[in-house]
């Protein structure tokens, strides 16, 4: 599969990642932040300081955010308006309903949207950071909008898309939308110690994507990618113990922490990506296999999906070459150890689909400590020849002891 970088005339950042990559007739952009990268929140981005009662900050944010995103798409020949997957991260979910309010204002057709709160993004005073995928059309697919017998959200998104060979579905939380979390998602409040709150919400939720799924011409069993956001990573064992249940084979998954969904009570956003006809080969490389129920990678067609990485060994939590040692307590860097630790396993996961670092796309990084960034970025420079596009957030917590950054991939075979 061909891949193109391309830029365009918005502010260029100063880390390590690209603006946009093409994939075909995929697009994958670098997640965006309201900054013009020379005064931290651009000006434009935020209210006068003689006029505080007048605008919104996080109106003024996301119409930036937006409008740098329609000429990125330009450049790399597509439009805002062929957008197929969007990831929305939130420092305050208060500013929820006037960032969505902008957002219709942008699509006309809403793409499918997960939106979690983070602890952190990488610029102080930014309250949010948009992640979109796009497709460009007259490249043999086309986009065609799913609707199922699932609850319909209340919020401006479209319940999935169908393009290509890839079903690209919205982030789904245990709510009928009318009442919150419904009964048949919670524990009976006459019988408290019966049942388990996450495992209730769980179900409800696949239940749901299985209806989308299938309403898409697909199925549970081919989905090549999930992402699960947990309010309280104490629940993570029953909600995985739910998952065994509904996937023959497991698709790859990255876990982490959030600080907040948006229904009250709500515990746990999975956000799936399906194929449609097209068979998964799951990959097996070398690496650490993890004691969850996920597998490390699927290849589809061209496309490699892998499972987010942690510092982890998963025999001994973080192993002895990714921590500082104790001994030497002012030597080497746990950042820096933990990036090469993973970045390693994630050459030897992409070595044996096919492909290799070279032919990565699209990335995601959580950071526990924002601190850490600069440090994680220096080892990432070694690793890329032209680093990929790079949305990077905090988050609550991840699943290993003392881990501080998880990474997920997305790559082709070309």
């Amino acid at each position: 599969m061909k891949i193109e970088y391309f830029h365009s005339d918005t502010p260029r950042p100063l880390a390590n990642y690209s603006e946009v990559v093409s994939a075909g007739p995929y697009v994958f952009p670098a997640g965006q932040v309201a900054t013009d990268f020379k005064n931290g929140i651009a000006p434009s981005a935020k209210r006068g300081a003689s006029f505080p009662y007048y605008g919104s900050d996080i109106k003024l944010q996301t119409r930036y955010i937006l409008e740098n995103f329609k000429k990125t798409f330009v450049a790399a020949g597509t439009s805002i308006d062929n957008v197929i997957k969007a990831q929305v991260f939130l420092t305050d979910l208060n500013n929820f309903n006037a960032f969505d309010e902008v957002w219709k204002e942008y699509f006309k057709t809403p793409p499918p949207r997960t939106t979690i709160g983070t602890t952190a993004l990488l610029l102080p005073d930014a309250l949010i950071e948009i992640d979109l995928v796009a497709y460009t059309p007259g490249k043999g697919i086309e986009r065609q909008a799913i609707k199922s017998s699932a609850p319909q959200p209340l919020a401006v998104y479209t319940e999935a898309f169908v393009c290509g060979h890839l079903v690209y579905a919205a982030g789904q939380l245990a709510s009928d939308f009318k009442a919150g979390v419904p009964a048949e998602a919670r524990k009976a409040p006459g019988f408290p110690y019966y049942g388990s709150d996450i495992k209730r919400q769980t179900r409800f939720i696949l239940e749901n994507c299985k209806k989308t799924f299938e309403a898409a011409g697909s199925s549970l069993d081919e989905v090549v990618k999930a992402q699960v956001f947990l309010t309280n990573l104490n629940d993570f064992n029953e909600m995985d113990e739910v998952w065994r249940e509904y996937f023959k084979t497991p698709p790859p998954r990255t876990t982490v922490g959030t600080t907040g969904l948006l229904i009250q009570d709500s515990l746990v956003e999975i956000d799936l990506i399906a194929s449609k006809g097209m068979k998964r080969e799951i990959i097996k490389s070398s690496a650490p296999t993890p004691m969850a129920n996920y597998s490390e990678a699927f290849k589809v067609g061209d496309i490699v999906f892998a499972a987010g990485q942690i510092a982890s060994d998963y025999k001994t939590g973080v192993p002895p070459e990714a921590r500082i040692d104790p001994n030497f307590p002012y030597y080497g860097s746990a950042i820096k150890k933990q990036t090469r630790f993973i970045l390693e396993n994630l050459k030897r996961t992409f070595e044996a689909a096919g492909s290799s670092l070279d032919h990565v796309v699209k990335s995601q990084v959580f950071l526990t400590d924002p601190n850490n960034f600069n440090g994680f970025d220096e080892v990432w420079r070694e690793y890329f020849k032209v680093p990929p596009p790079r949305t990077t957030v905090g988050t609550s917590g991840l699943l290993v002891k003392d881990t501080l950054v998880e990474i997920d991939l997305v790559g082709v075979v070309k």
